[in-house]
């Protein structure tokens, strides 16, 4: 009875059991000998805190630099607590959101103090990994001395090019953001990957009793795998055939925006603003590096996180297939079937592309995936990468209400959406070409009443449309092929634009079914539903962000920006986050406001 209880428990405890994926390949037995069986692999989970790299803004936002007095909101008129900078034990500098606090006393990093109220208290603190994540568990910031009653947890997939908000916090989400408020049991599996706003980590119930602001992650996969996480079978098959879950908990780079500090549970006090101040102690961010399933191990090379590629990859994702390899037979490893999955082998050059389901066998001499790191660091890999760096200079980082405007609101037609050596010229181009130069030699012919029909291709082998269709068509007399019926929001010749309305989705490959991203522009607050390539759209006067649904400082959301106003150049009133605030505005058509 005793040994089969062990079993049972060797069995829950097993990490193929348990869906986790943590081996890559293993030796087996076969009547033609001993030979290695693959599967899709990906590393464990671990504590990111410790790579990450931490960037406060504005400049001078940490206090001491002068020396700060402050107070607590327990004891507001008791400000005997002090900042100084030139004192290692009343600093208060940002690498201690991320120390190890061994000593059993508390460090913490701290703003200075709402000193210039009614200007707004702002901070930002952006995390940087350079490397792509995948979140395991819920993201815990702790507070000392409140939570915040305004903030934005932001998430970029792009290393801080772009941004996208990822939860929204606030003591009244409809004053603040125009959202209800929600929480995660409320959402079901069809709306899971919903951006939130919440209330449950502003609202005030003391300094000491609850000092943690959580995205959470284990509740959104309770939706899948049950509330103890016992069915992750489950939650691994959702990953793999539900839209944008995955992706919804990949990331590059984190940015907390603090809009507005811990008030005590009363209103903003003009007469004590020496204790209004934000304070974090720690950020826990537990994930694992995102390899495509091709690696169960990530070790940090060169200050860099490195996947220890597999199944013929290469690249700092394990996003590419090594020399020597069919570069268009690169796919990242599949969840299904479970528990092992699929791991994707890139195939060898000039031996024809197979995609099947099972286990690869192969029988390559063992190589030991515990122990680090190949001759050749993948990080300096001399072959360009998958994702084309942009033309444009990445956006600064973004302080509430100073996003920018773009006005490019197309994606390019001339660049496509991959990196490919050499772009197939446009059909347009070749169609219009024939006609372009006149012959003098005499007519001997008339020419022929209707050009020749295409004939349709539909053969997978001949079609290049990277996996968004299976049917191509051969125009005879330009010599082309192109495809026909491209899916999953791509259009061209090789299917390898995204649709107007849709922008390229740097984190994908090409042949990804989620390589373009809805532009999901306010119909309000925007001019049309297009973007520009990196998700910016047109914003109206007075509107801003990258979605359009935000306003500039001083106007306020009513279906669109706004602002109270007189005939020609008059003083507006507007409340926010319960308190006036004073702006000017110029009247024009149609109400709109600018400054």
């Amino acid at each position: 009875m005793l040994r089969q209880a062990v079993l049972l428990l060797l069995h829950c405890f097993s990490p193929l059991a348990l869906g986790q994926y943590d081996l890559c390949k293993s030796l087996v037995s076969t009547d033609d000998g001993a030979v290695w069986e693959q599967y899709a692999c990906q590393p464990k989970a671990q504590s990111m805190k410790d790579y990450m790299r931490v960037k406060v803004d504005p400049p001078g936002i940490t206090c001491g630099n002068p020396p700060e007095r402050f107070c607590t909101l327990e004891n507001p008129y008791l400000c005997s607590d002090e900042c100084d900078a030139s004192n290692p034990d009343l600093a208060h500098p940002p690498q201690l959101m991320q120390d190890r606090e061994h000593t059993g006393r508390i460090t913490y990093w701290q703003t200075v103090t709402w000193a210039r109220y009614p200007e707004p208290l702002l901070a930002n603190i952006s995390l940087a990994w350079n490397k792509s994540l995948e979140l395991t568990d819920d993201i815990a910031i702790t507070f000392e001395y409140g939570r915040p009653t305004l903030m934005v947890l932001d998430k970029s997939m792009d290393h801080g090019r772009t941004w996208q908000p990822f939860q929204f916090y606030a003591d009244d989400c409809l004053e603040s953001f125009n959202m209800a408020p929600k929480r995660v049991p409320d959402l079901s599996p069809a709306n899971i990957t919903l951006v939130i706003c919440t209330e449950q980590f502003s609202r005030w119930v003391g300094s000491k009793n609850d000092k943690n602001v959580k995205f959470e992650v284990r509740e959104r996969f309770a939706v899948f795998a049950g509330p103890r996480l016992l069915n992750m079978d489950s939650l691994y098959t959702r990953m793999e055939s539900m839209k944008g879950l995955r992706e919804f908990f990949t990331f590059t780079n984190l940015r907390l925006r603090l809009l507005r500090p811990a008030l005590g549970g009363t209103y903003m006090q003009r007469d004590n603003l020496l204790k209004y101040f934000y304070a974090i102690s720690n950020i826990e961010v537990p994930a694992r590096c995102k390899c495509n399933l091709h690696s169960s191990l990530c070790l940090l090379q060169e200050g860099n996180l490195q996947c220890q590629c597999e199944h013929n990859t290469t690249g700092q994702d394990c996003q590419r297939c090594k020399k020597g390899f069919k570069a268009k037979s690169w796919k990242a490893g599949s969840y299904l079937p479970t528990p092992n999955g699929s791991p994707n082998t890139c195939a060898i050059a000039g031996a024809p592309t197979g995609g099947g389901s099972k286990p690869i066998l192969s029988t390559e001499a063992p190589t030991d995936t515990t122990t680090p790191p190949p001759t050749e660091p993948p990080v300096t890999d001399p072959e360009p990468p998958l994702i084309a760096p942009t033309d444009s200079p990445p956006p600064p980082p973004l302080i509430e209400d100073e996003r920018p405007i773009t006005t490019e609101v197309t994606p390019p037609t001339t660049t496509p959406i991959t990196e490919e050596s050499t772009p197939p010229p446009p059909i347009m181009e070749e169609l219009t070409s024939p006609f372009l130069t006149e012959s003098t030699a005499p007519v001997t012919t008339p020419p022929p009443t209707e050009l020749p029909k295409p004939m349709v291709v539909e053969s997978e082998e001949d079609c290049e449309c990277y996996g968004h269709s299976n049917r191509c068509s051969y125009i005879d007399y330009l010599n082309i092929v192109t495809c026909v019926s491209c899916k999953h929001n791509t259009r061209g010749q090789n299917c390898q634009h995204c649709r107007l309305g849709y922008f390229r989705n740097n984190s994908a490959e090409l042949d990804d079914e989620g390589v373009c991203i809805e532009c999901n522009c306010n119909q309000m607050g925007s001019v049309h539903d297009r973007c520009n390539g990196t998700g910016f759209c047109q914003c109206k006067d007075g509107t801003t962000g990258p979605k359009c649904d935000d306003c500039f400082p001083g106007y306020y959301w009513k279906q669109g920006c706004y602002c109270e106003y007189t005939a020609g150049e008059g003083l507006g009133v507007g409340v926010g986050g319960g308190e006036e605030f004073f702006f000017r505005c110029i009247y024009v058509s149609a109400h709109a406001c600018i400054k």
